[in-house]
């Protein structure tokens, strides 16, 4: 079950140097779905990539969309029988709010599903740290989904190869 004391936290509120480095970096992605369900395939390659330490996994929601856009969750602890999550591999399970889920969602399509995920930045971690002992502080941060930058490099590479 969701806290409905979890919010987002904003960029201004995270201003500042980093006071632990426990965790690095997460990122949210919310994964649209074929169809109105989850396949075990979207789930294998979040657990092949975790397996090689550059990410963990802290938290996975399975969210459907009704045609009259009723949201039903499935956390990860709920999932049926034949999707390979340990449960015990989570790092932070009720890491994502209600605030983030009802935002994020506003994207899938109603009579669609979405799998929600939060991945700690693993490699990121140790940069995090060092910059902050260093005295420095993060001012902004961009993330460029990788279909942009493929598409842009597309158009660059061509260019360089001449």
């Amino acid at each position: 079950m969701r806290n409905d004391q979890r919010r987002r936290v904003r960029r201004t509120e995270a201003e500042g140097p980093v006071v632990s480095a426990r965790f690095g970096p997460v990122d949210f992605y919310l994964l649209g779905l074929p169809g109105a369900g989850l396949d075990p395939a979207a789930l294998s390659a979040l657990t092949d990539l975790t397996a090689t330490g550059l990410v963990r996994l802290l938290d996975l929601i399975v969210i459907s969309k009704s045609e009259d856009g009723e949201l039903t969750l499935v956390e990860v602890e709920e999932l049926p029988n034949g999707f390979e999550i340990d449960v015990e591999m989570l790092g932070a399970s009720g890491l994502v709010g209600h605030e983030d889920i009802t935002e994020l969602a506003a994207a899938i399509p109603a009579g669609a599903a979405a799998l929600l995920v939060a991945l700690e930045l693993v490699y990121q971690r140790e940069l995090a740290a060092r910059t902050a002992e260093s005295g420095a502080v993060l001012l902004g941060y961009e993330r460029i989904p990788a279909p942009i930058v493929n598409a842009l490099m597309d158009t660059i590479i061509p260019k360089l190869e001449v």
